[in-house]
């Protein structure tokens, strides 16, 4: 397997990177926080023209059909800036849970949009008892005349004030943990008997509880493109972790290209602080942090793009590493930087806070470490 990015991968990669340079800044960021939104919807509708949006998605329906290193590449780069845009809520959990469980007429009403940046999804697979385990699904789908009355709730649906359709997770038969008789819905968040309670984050991305009392879909909302639910369900959020995987290794490393930075500057005894060996020793732990990480993600991307027969374990393996490195170098960015990295008005704390949320999104590091396990039968 050849870890070196293609003459494409790296003009990709290129491109991205002067895209966050000139699009977004942390000051960019700190005005986000107040925005009912969350994101900017005119950088959305250019990451849409560069064709990010449609990366992993088929030609038929616009998109670009490239692979999930391609995407690794470009989240690697929204990372470095904390871009808030709803690349893992839109495209990697609602529009991709579409593409790969939709039927033919349901793709060809809402993939175009997406991938056009004019409409956004999201996913509400989560529950309160779940714990990360997509099939603990309490949230029920019942037969009413040709449709469904849905009644349940989701928590930490990404995005979801935004979205103008919502896939949920719903049981139309089976106990509450079978990975069997799942069902997939496309709901409208302004239908009668949804209810959006937004989560506030401490990385100020937006989540929201979604509460569904008896809402009523006819037979068109479920998704019906003929792959089992389950296998859906295990695609969506095993590319959408290492797409997650991949913005903490940018957002890591740019934290430790900031520490890197301040330790070359201030001064202390006459000398920077950064020729003190015990803080030399810090900062070779977390560079050999930052690259484990990052050939455990790109590993994981490549393992999905070749169908590999151990994708899960690579999936779990980066995040679990990933969780681990962005936890210890965030950590030792606010401490390397003293006192005034406490503070709010330096921008070191902003790598800090998404480290903690984006460590227990999609799993944290116990729940991988017990699933690698389980997957390989110890």
């Amino acid at each position: 397997m050849n870890f070196a990015l293609s003459e494409e991968q790296q003009m990709l990669q290129s491109m991205a990177k002067e895209f966050v340079n000139r699009e977004s800044s942390l000051r960019r960021i700190r005005e986000l926080r107040e925005d009912a939104v969350g994101f900017s919807k005119d950088v959305w509708k250019k990451m849409a023209e560069l064709g990010w949006l449609g990366m992993l998605f088929p030609e038929r329906v616009g998109g670009q059909e490239m692979g999930m290193v391609e995407t690794v590449v470009v989240m690697e780069e929204l990372g470095r800036g904390l871009m808030p845009e709803p690349m893992l809520g839109t495209v990697l959990l609602g529009a991709l849970a579409l593409a790969q469980g939709g039927s033919e007429a349901q793709q060809a009403e809402w993939m175009p949009k997406v991938i056009d940046g004019k409409a956004l999804l999201s996913l509400g697979y989560l529950e309160r008892q779940s714990r990360y385990d997509p099939f603990d699904v309490a949230t029920a789908a019942k037969r009413e005349g040709k449709g469904y009355a849905i009644s349940g709730e989701k928590v930490f649906v990404p995005d979801a004030q935004a979205a103008e359709r919502i896939v949920v997770t719903a049981r139309t038969d089976g106990a509450r943990r079978d990975r069997e008789g799942v069902a997939l819905f496309l709901i409208d968040p302004k239908a009668k008997g949804v209810t959006i309670e937004q989560l506030p984050m401490m990385d100020w991305r937006k989540r929201a509880t979604l509460k569904l009392a008896g809402v009523k879909v006819d037979e068109a909302a479920r998704l019906a493109g003929g792959k089992p639910t389950d296998q859906v369900i295990d695609d969506v959020l095993g590319r959408a972790t290492v797409g997650l995987c991949a913005e903490m290794l940018g957002a890591m490393n740019q934290a430790f290209d900031m520490t890197v930075d301040y330790l070359k500057t201030r001064k202390q005894f006459g000398v920077p602080i950064g020729s003190f060996q015990a803080l030399k020793h810090r900062c070779a732990d977390q560079y050999v942090q930052t690259e484990l990480a990052r050939s455990s993600v790109y590993y994981a991307a490549m393992c999905i793009d070749e169908n590999m027969p151990d994708t899960a374990i690579a999936i779990s393996t980066a995040k679990a590493r990933c969780n681990d490195a962005f936890h210890l170098i965030a950590n030792e960015a606010i401490q390397m930087h003293g006192g005034i990295g406490m503070t709010d008005e330096h921008d070191i704390g902003f790598f800090f806070k998404r480290a903690r949320v984006a460590e227990v999104t999609l799993g944290d590091s116990a729940y991988h470490r017990d699933r690698y396990a389980r997957l390989k039968e110890y």
